[in-house]
């Protein structure tokens, strides 16, 4: 190749290799320009066949041009890589002028706020809190209750029984179960405490239901018991009633229905008038004197009354929500809406 040639041909191939936008035009403009099928390289094979007195000139050029457009190539490299840099530190830059997005807080489940509402709704008029085990006896349970051995409720399709305990404080054998309300407080209570008692219990309890849109095995409820001198029916609506219109809102109303329960004497439903109709809403009665002679209590010298409402029916109806699961789904689209 003559040195003109050559010139000529470093001069295109720097323009070739300075032209190159990105890594994979230099990578092909260096394979043009430097590789075995380059005029470079083709001249420099040919080195062997040239007259001895040029070899040492031409093959002085050829190494003269090799090392000038690898230099080349590297510093465009050099360039091309800190420009790819620096496109992706400008991608994932953040912009500090943007307004700072405080992350969301948490909250309290639906659930545990309901319950505190209701506690708190009681603790206004005197009331303490409480609360009991979930792996009970079947005496607190049934039996100090007033629920003899073969009511329906004992039964294995409604509860889940764990196994036999030796009660050695009672002197007999007696049964451990998941508690499948929170009624055994009342007996726990008034064990420890002399009247007069004004106590809610909240908790969890457990029965064999079948998991559908108005049934859980897990659910929760809130006990309530008032036992002092003299106390009324008429206390009782009175308490509830005012419990309804605080949870509820001041135009709530009130309707009781007879029913039944093995440990209070009357019985009684609490009907509340919310979203125009009447919706069924809690237990409630007189506290049955045999539940007060399991315990200790004088029914002679003291009177009482008790309720018990589910956690999760409050919520529904308060927040018209349909599907008991929604309340365990875990699912923020639903939970976010009660913060």
């Amino acid at each position: 190749m003559e040195l003109e040639r050559l010139a000529g041909v470093v001069g295109d191939a720097r323009a070739r290799i300075g032209a190159a936008s990105d890594l994979a035009e230099l990578a092909a403009a260096e394979s043009e320009t430097l590789g075995r099928r380059s005029e470079i390289a083709v001249a420099r094979r040919g080195i062997g066949r040239l007259a001895p007195d040029r070899r040492r000139e031409v093959g002085r050029a050829i190494n003269e041009a090799v090392g000038t457009l690898t230099a080349a190539v590297e510093d465009r490299r050099s360039v091309l890589q800190t420009e790819a840099e620096n496109a992706l530190l400008e991608q994932d830059r953040v912009d500090l002028t943007l307004p700072y997005g405080r992350p969301a807080r948490g909250t309290h489940h639906l659930l545990t706020r309901t319950m505190e509402d209701v506690c708190d709704v009681f603790r206004a008029i005197g009331y303490e809190v409480a609360e009991g085990p979930e792996l009970e006896l079947a005496w607190y349970n049934f039996d100090a209750l007033n629920t003899p051995p073969t009511h329906p409720s004992r039964f294995e399709s409604d509860t889940m029984y764990v196994e036999p305990f030796d009660d050695r404080e009672r002197g007999g054998p007696d049964e451990l179960l998941l508690r499948t309300q929170t009624s055994p407080m009342q007996a726990r209570f008034m064990e420890k405490n002399p009247p007069p008692v004004y106590v809610v219990v909240p908790g969890r309890v457990f029965r064999t239901d079948t998991w559908d849109a108005t049934h859980s095995p897990v659910f929760h409820q809130i006990e309530g018991l008032a036992v002092d001198s003299d106390i009324t029916f008429g206390d009782l609506k009175g308490t509830l009633a005012h419990f309804a219109r605080e949870f509820f809102g001041v135009s709530a109303r009130t309707r009781f229905v007879p029913h039944f329960f093995p440990f209070t004497e009357p019985s009684a439903e609490m009907l509340v008038w919310f979203n125009d109709e009447w919706l069924e809403m809690l237990g409630c009665g007189m506290v049955d004197p045999n539940v007060f002679e399991a315990v200790g209590y004088d029914p002679e010298e003291v009177t009482g009354f008790a309720f018990g409402m589910g956690v999760e029916r409050l919520a529904m109806v308060r927040h018209g929500i349909t599907d008991i699961r929604h309340f365990y789904d875990s699912d923020l689209r639903v939970l976010g809406q009660f913060r």
